[in-house]
């Protein structure tokens, strides 16, 4: 696997593929952090073979929106009880997964301290859901601020006078980790394990067996082959445009699924004032208000990394492929002045910090502020059928909003379960189609 991404694995599985002795095929509609950690629990349950396991990725470059260009914070409890016990099996999970395969190394799992960040001139911000669209902070969104404690943070926040810190999370409550590594370590165990990737490959069309039942999707990949693979498991999780890939197969559906974008911007930098010797300590997450609509996040990662981010545009259009996304440099401008107004140096002209990337992702989000994750029920997809559980249906994964990697693998998990038609590790009744 050359910088995390199977070489010719794509090319292996179609020149290979061979029609199942097995009924059941699922197919996952996009190969994200939340697809590869569903087709992982899956391969790994024992109960579905895992070369039956396809994973579906339009992009040319993997990971190349939320999954790789988000922030990488995970939270135990700063959830509303929809998602309360998804985000702390989630949680519980990425413990596990860390200490199972040595997660500090590998993608930078740490344990990690929430912090708050109040300036004497910006006191109160958006509360509730509306934080994300309104550029609040999701610690107003958390309301844990009873946690109040010494004036304490992080090593490389510049300190200035009027300025109040608050700690907002309790000891091992919230972690960190590096979503890019992450995602690709979860992709190479479920090549290793056998899933079959087809990359990139665009899901074309639905196929009916003689019973109107769901059989197989067609896929085109970027060479303009046309191949089809057996699927009576369909699962669509492609973030923001789960939607699109859902209208597209299921064009004669009478509903369509509530979910959108919200773009967002970021910036990875490298500061003296995190170095290893910081890192032995834990990572921070720093939330704050430079000024109305405009709450910056930043977080510290294994590795001297620094992410920067808070400045979403909800008007910004879906692309084509997150890899047509088109960088806002005055956007980015803006959040390498708030690098240096909290993170520079005192007293110096030019700015100590190094840009090491600039990023646009776009996460999916809800009408409800909730993610989906669901079954959809046969009359709702436009005159086809599918097999009964466990060998066949229809699922939607998506919505998660700022909470996307903190619930990947909660999600994941529960999504295999609800696949396989057994009983699901945390309550997700309230994150239904309706």
């Amino acid at each position: 696997m050359a910088n995390g991404e199977p070489t010719d694995e794509a090319q292996r599985a179609f020149s290979t593929f061979t029609n199942p002795a097995e009924t059941q095929s699922t197919v996952i509609i996009g190969a994200g952090i939340i697809g590869c950690a569903t087709a992982y629990y899956l391969a790994h349950s024992g109960n579905t073979k895992p070369d039956t396991i396809h994973l579906i990725e339009a992009s040319p470059e993997l990971f190349a929106s939320a999954s790789g260009k988000s922030a990488g914070f995970l939270a135990s409890d700063w959830f509303g009880p929809a998602t309360a016990g998804l985000g702390a099996l989630s949680f519980k999970l990425h413990r596990e997964l860390a200490e199972e395969y040595n997660g500090k190394d590998t993608w930078g799992y740490s344990r990690s301290t929430g912090t708050s960040l109040t300036e004497a001139s910006h006191r109160g911000g958006a509360t509730g859901y509306d934080w994300l669209r309104e550029g609040g902070s999701r610690a107003d969104a958390a309301g844990i601020h009873e946690f109040a404690g010494d004036e304490v943070g992080p090593a490389w926040l510049k300190r200035r006078q009027g300025d109040h810190l608050d700690l907002i999370s309790e000891d091992e409550s919230v972690a960190q980790v590096d979503p890019l590594r992450l995602s690709k370590f979860l992709l190479k165990k479920c090549i290793t394990k056998g899933v079959r990737l087809h990359h990139p490959a665009r899901p074309i069309k639905i196929s009916k067996d003689e019973n109107g039942e769901l059989s197989a999707l067609r896929i085109r990949h970027d060479s303009g082959a046309d191949h089809k693979i057996p699927c009576t498991r369909l699962l669509i999780t492609a973030g923001a445009w789960t939607g699109k890939v859902f209208r597209d197969l299921f064009s004669a559906s009478p509903i369509q699924l509530p979910i959108s974008q919200l773009a967002g911007h970021s910036l990875v930098v490298k500061s003296p004032r995190w170095t290893q010797a910081h890192e032995a300590k834990g990572c921070h997450a720093l939330f704050t208000t430079m000024r109305a609509g405009f709450s910056p996040e930043i977080f510290s990662r294994i590795g001297g990394e620094i992410y920067i981010a808070g400045l979403n545009d909800p008007s910004l259009p879906l692309p084509n492929l997150p890899t047509d996304a088109k960088i806002d440099q005055k956007s980015i401008e803006e959040l390498k002045d708030v690098s240096q107004t909290l993170l520079g140096k005192d007293g110096m002209d030019v700015s100590d910090l190094e840009v090491v990337r600039e990023g646009l992702c776009f996460r999916p989000i809800t009408t409800r502020g909730v993610p989906l994750l669901a079954s959809v029920p046969d009359d709702k997809l436009g005159g086809i059928e599918t097999l009964m559980a466990p060998e066949g249906g229809v699922f939607v994964a998506a919505g998660h909003g700022p909470w996307g990697i903190s619930q990947s693998l909660g999600t994941g998990k529960v999504m295999a379960e609800m696949i396989e038609g057994t009983e699901v590790s945390a309550d997700v009744s309230r994150l239904g189609l309706w």
